[in-house]
């Protein structure tokens, strides 16, 4: 079984974090690292930190996997009806070794728990996944939210154990389109032009009301965040569908009985998320009651050009909005 042994090169020389490229099954060239749920950054393709992934066996890094509906066709044959993408499994092999028994088992021990703690709950019952990402030699990077799902133990080889062993880990992935870790914005204001998400790229424009053609690239929909800074008394977004006409609107309301806060006042901000639906207030509370359901659609951006309008009634100096999104994508 060949071993991706690359030196370490310190990201400032302009390599990918983790060290040199060395070739991954299904992708080429790039390498790799791990952020678990507590936040600490484990390089996978760096052979110098004392583990390292097996080239052979690495997979599910390829097109995402799809459930088909179909419906017999009187002729012969079937039509499809519908394609369901599906949850993904990685296979990630890893090496670990030790110039000691105690030293490789601390490296063991403390990888099996980077992995494993994604399944522990959080007080409020959920669970924080780790973060796989792929980097190029180009600089462009792709992460994936995983869940340790099998495979943290021995191979029980002869003479395993004492100060190395390998393990075959299995990740799953809820959701198992790759992502740009990197998000676009789209930002309007009224007033200042200072955008609070530099150095990230923007658009700006004095005008809070206005039509914009949002394209998006990446290989399928993007569900985006919106960031709304008052003053304003409503927030209307409307999106268009360039291709069929189809017209997807909904409205946030402050003044709503749901909420009885009143106008939103210059420097209150509102962030409305679309998936998983959610509206919150700047300091935590829930907001969900100020859209104007049922009518309301929380809409998502689809590959291609959006025609997206958005209007803030009772804007002033400061008035802002923020459409943030991160493309998603088949591959790593």
């Amino acid at each position: 079984m060949p071993l991706i042994t690359a030196p370490y090169v310190p990201p400032e020389t302009g390599e990918p974090p983790g060290g040199t490229p060395v070739p991954l099954p299904e992708i080429g060239y790039a390498t790799a690292q791990y952020t678990d749920p507590a936040g600490t950054v484990w390089p996978l393709t760096d052979a110098t930190v004392g583990w390292f992934t097996l080239a052979d066996g690495v997979s599910g890094l390829g097109a995402v996997p799809y459930e088909l509906t179909s419906d017999p066709h009187p002729r012969g044959g079937a039509r499809l009806r519908h394609a369901q993408a599906q949850p993904r499994t990685i296979v990630w092999p890893i090496f670990v070794e030790g110039a000691t028994h105690t030293e490789f088992l601390q490296r063991w021990r403390a990888l099996a728990t980077a992995f494993t703690r994604t399944l522990r709950e959080n007080p409020d019952g959920s669970r924080t996944p780790g973060v796989l990402e792929i980097a190029r030699p180009d600089g462009t990077r792709r992460q994936i939210e995983v869940y340790y799902l099998d495979g943290f133990e021995g191979q029980n080889k002869q003479g395993y154990y004492r100060d190395a062993d390998s393990a075959v880990i299995q990740l799953w992935c809820e959701d198992p389109y790759w992502t740009d870790p990197s998000p676009q914005v789209l930002h309007r204001e009224t007033g200042s032009l200072t955008s609070f998400f530099t150095p990230y790229p923007t658009v700006s424009s004095s005008q809070v009301l206005g039509a914009t053609t949002v394209t998006i690239g990446g290989d399928t929909t993007v569900w985006p965040t919106w960031v709304i800074t008052g003053p304003a008394s409503s927030i209307t977004f409307t999106r268009t569908d360039a291709t069929t006409g189809t017209v997807e609107a909904f409205t946030l309301n402050p003044n709503a009985t749901a909420i009885a806060h009143g106008n939103l006042l210059a420097g209150e901000q509102v962030i409305i998320s679309t998936d998983p639906p959610s509206v919150r207030f700047q300091n935590g509370d829930n907001w969900i009651g100020g859209i104007d359901w049922p009518a309301a659609s929380l809409w998502a951006l689809r590959p291609g050009a959006n025609q997206v309008t958005f209007a803030l009634s009772g804007s002033g100096p400061g008035s802002a909005v923020d459409l943030v999104y991160y493309l998603r994508h088949e591959t790593a």
